[in-house]
């Protein structure tokens, strides 16, 4: 990994390819991309921006359960996702559901795991993900566990889980990165620092200067980069990946992004804790724009290509969602029935007891 990307100065800016106005910081910051990538990058962003907006509709209707909204931290999911290969594996968090579909997830599945049920969680053979974890920093030490594997192994494979600024905070994300860093494990942390853990500043979460720092402590690379701008986010982790597939070892990138809307669809109102100009200075930094203006200056991008993404984006949503709606419903006994490959004796009078309920 290039010696610059590694931890910075706390004087120095975060890592930027292009500015908020579209243009380049420099030429020789572009990382190694095509012109047919860059405009897969937009895509997948329009994409994911118009899901977003459709499941928060989705959510309110009722017709799906949990769900954490993520306009505004497209660069950053986009972005990392877009550097890995097929065969490295994502350990994702509640809000990172784009990066795991965009991973070979099938979308309706994405929905069902919204509503709970069982079919959610069943990834397809190929499919290197796990389902979102709940349980705030545990994906942190299974990211270490799995890149041990491929390390024992000795496959070029990448372990990537991401994680929010108030889950650094957690006892897990200190022993996974340790782990990582004292096996010198083929892992990417990814802290996407959107600034409010619910309604927590990331002032009052540590007293650290960048949450990058962290990586100091357990003897890796820690790198900060610019959240809202994709290049710098697929940068980054192309680099990452690189050492850890070259054996060196894990690293740590704090994405400074935002969230332009509330934590969760659960009650949150996220105008109690943050002001109307701080979200409007963020608005200012959109990532879509942002890369929009740099893919129009080079001719790569037009009005009638988004709009097409757009109209292919609802489409395939109202597809996903009837599937969803038509998977037959979750049975306590299918239930029983996947949580051992053979049941052991209680559970067996369980499941004979809800199928006698059933009248089968």
């Amino acid at each position: 990994m290039n010696t610059e990307l590694l931890m910075k100065e706390e004087t120095n800016a975060p890592l930027q390819v292009l500015r908020p106005d579209g243009t380049l910081v420099s030429s020789e910051g572009m990382p190694e991309i095509t012109d047919n990538q860059l405009k897969e990058l937009m895509r997948k962003m329009v994409y994911t921006r118009v899901w977003d907006q459709r499941a928060i509709s989705l959510n309110r209707q009722g017709r799906l359960g949990f769900y954490a909204p993520v306009a505004g931290q497209e660069a950053t999911m986009v972005g990392s996702q877009s550097a890995l290969d097929k065969e490295d594996f994502i350990l994702p968090s509640y809000r990172d559901i784009p990066q795991i579909v965009w991973h070979g997830l099938p979308l309706y599945q994405a929905f069902l795991y919204s509503r709970g049920h069982q079919h959610g969680g069943q990834i397809p053979e190929g499919v290197n993900v796990l389902m979102p974890q709940i349980i705030i920093g545990a994906q942190i030490i299974q990211c270490a566990g799995v890149a041990m594997g491929f390390k024992l192994k000795q496959e070029k494979q990448v372990a990537v889980t991401y994680i929010g600024d108030g889950g650094t905070s957690q006892g897990d994300f200190y022993e996974g990165l340790n782990y990582a860093g004292a096996y010198k494990l083929p892992a990417i942390f990814i802290i996407q620092n959107n600034r409010y853990a619910i309604s927590v500043p990331v002032e009052k979460q540590t007293a650290a200067k960048t949450l990058a720092h962290k990586a100091v402590a357990v003897g890796i690379p820690g790198i900060q980069v610019d959240g809202m701008d994709i290049l710098a986010v697929y940068r980054a982790v192309q680099e990452a990946k690189r050492r850890a597939a070259n054996g060196e070892g894990p690293t740590l990138i704090e994405a400074l992004t935002y969230r332009f809307g509330p934590h969760t669809m659960a009650g949150d109102d996220p105008t109690r804790y943050r002001t109307h100009e701080e979200l409007g200075e963020w608005e200012q930094k959109d990532p879509l724009i942002r890369f929009r203006k740099f893919l129009e200056s080079k001719n790569l991008w037009s009005e009638q290509e988004e709009n097409a993404v757009i109209e292919q984006t609802k489409q395939d949503i109202a597809d996903a969602i009837k599937k969803t709606d038509e998977t037959p419903k979750v049975r306590i006994p299918d239930m029983i029935d996947s949580m051992f490959e053979h049941l052991p004796p209680h559970l067996e009078e369980q499941k004979a007891e809800f199928l006698k309920r059933e009248g089968k």
